[in-house]
């Protein structure tokens, strides 16, 4: 029989793999600090577009997600930033459900009163925003195709948004340098894939050597200058799951583990991402020994609707994460989207299950199935820990395969804390 150490290292890869499958500045208030707050994978699809309707009906099956929800979701965010009136918003991709230009520009109007206020708002295109061949509206029984954006034009839509008044624009891609006060700057990526669109998006990313050389010039003169360079990008630069570049390879850019030892080592402290659409923090070490840590926020179109709010101080950046559990028309918004996420994981789970060659005996596939649904709720929404449902999973599927479980022997999340943590910069 084998050890448990080694039975977990085993099945903690089928988990992982199977997970995938489913799925101008207002003041801070405090001297010497700057206010930060960050929101990602909105998927924001204009009410223009979304006619009452068969279509819509089936677009909100298919996706999971209820317009009237998710709009009430962002007004509940963009509420409780006008009263926190942090100095910087940054937006980390997927601003849009399918690239719509009216989503973008509907986008843009709900974030003019926070604007209006004087917080500072920057953001980067995802992968579900630029040159979409198959942008869509939602029109009674028919869906029908919609005027996307190209390059160009997400630059002219969003110059009040980072691109009109950037320090450095690279030539290559839609990235950006953007000034925070006199000793930090912000290194936005582009790291999309649009130009490669034929019939959808390119869900994968990665850095362009040209952008890569451009972004360590910059590092390099900030060094020099004694200046901290954040940087965000809307893929990960950081595996934020055991086997993650194996078995969700789109979901990291290219060749992370280089990119983010350079990035490092060349001085990058911290990089904001989405994309995965969980509230997660990893920190990676280079070789070199100098580390950097992706901070990835959680998505406003799932469950659990996180979103951050951080300090950005001599100490370090103080991060605190804030999920949305109700909204006017729903006060039980989060249980039911929990549900919602739970039944479509199980639902995906056992019919890929059943598709995979793995060694897993018919009485264990539904306890194999309990495992994933729980790792993957508990992975969305950060500091995942084995509850009473996780550990009885695991030892009920433990059970079936003929060995002994110990939940401890599986490493359920990468360092530091994901919701509540500072993260030092110095």
């Amino acid at each position: 029989m084998r050890s448990n150490i080694y039975f977990f290292h085993d099945i903690g890869a089928t988990f992982i793999l199977l997970l995938i499958l489913f799925s101008g500045c207002a003041s801070s208030g405090v001297p010497g600090t700057v206010k930060i707050a960050v929101i990602s994978d909105v998927h924001f699809l204009d009410r223009r577009l979304a006619e009452e309707g068969d279509a819509l009906l089936a677009y909100e099956q298919a996706t999971g997600r209820n317009i009237t929800d998710l709009h009430a979701v962002l007004d509940a965010v963009l509420d409780d930033l006008l009263g926190e009136a942090p100095d910087l918003l940054l937006v980390t991709g997927d601003i849009t459900s399918h690239g719509e230009r009216l989503s973008h520009e509907g986008f843009i109007e709900k974030l003019r009163p926070l604007q209006d206020r004087g917080t500072r708002i920057l953001v980067i295109p995802g992968n579900h925003d630029i040159n979409i061949p198959d942008a869509k509206a939602y029109r009674g029984d028919r869906a029908v195709p919609t005027e996307t954006v190209s390059k160009e034009d997400f630059a002219e839509l969003y110059a009040p948004f980072g691109y009109s008044d950037a320090l450095r624009r690279d030539g290559a891609s839609l990235s950006y340098l953007a000034g925070i006060g006199e000793s930090v700057w912000l290194l936005c990526f582009d790291t999309n894939r649009y130009a490669e669109h034929t019939t959808t998006s390119v869900t994968g990313g990665r850095i362009l050597p040209e952008t890569m050389d451009w972004a360590l010039n910059i590092l390099a003169e900030a060094r020099d200058k004694g200046i901290t360079v954040l940087g965000m990008m809307h893929h990960g630069l950081v595996e934020h799951l055991p086997y993650q570049a194996t078995f969700f390879p789109r979901y990291l850019v290219d060749e992370w583990e280089g990119c983010a030892g350079l990035l490092a080592d060349a001085g990058l402290k911290v990089v904001f991402t989405g994309h995965f659409h969980a509230s997660d923090i990893t920190a990676y070490t280079s070789s070199a020994g100098n580390v950097i840590y992706d901070v990835e926020t959680a998505s406003l179109a799932q469950y659990p609707f996180g979103y951050r709010v951080m300090e950005l101080g001599d100490a370090g950046l103080s991060v605190d994460t804030r999920f949305v559990e109700s909204v006017p028309h729903c006060s039980g918004l989060a249980a039911a989207y929990r549900e919602r996420l739970e039944a479509v994981t199980r639902r995906v789970a056992t019919a890929r299950l059943r598709g995979l060659d793995i060694p897993v005996p018919e009485e264990a596939f539904a306890a194999l199935a309990d495992v994933i649904v729980n790792l993957n709720l508990l992975h969305v929404r950060g500091d995942e820990k084995p509850d009473q449902a996780m550990t009885e999973a695991i030892r009920l599927f433990a059970d079936r395969m003929g060995d002994e479980a110990d939940p401890e022997s599986f490493p359920f999340d990468f360092p530091p804390e994901d919701n509540r943590v500072v993260i030092p910069l110095r």
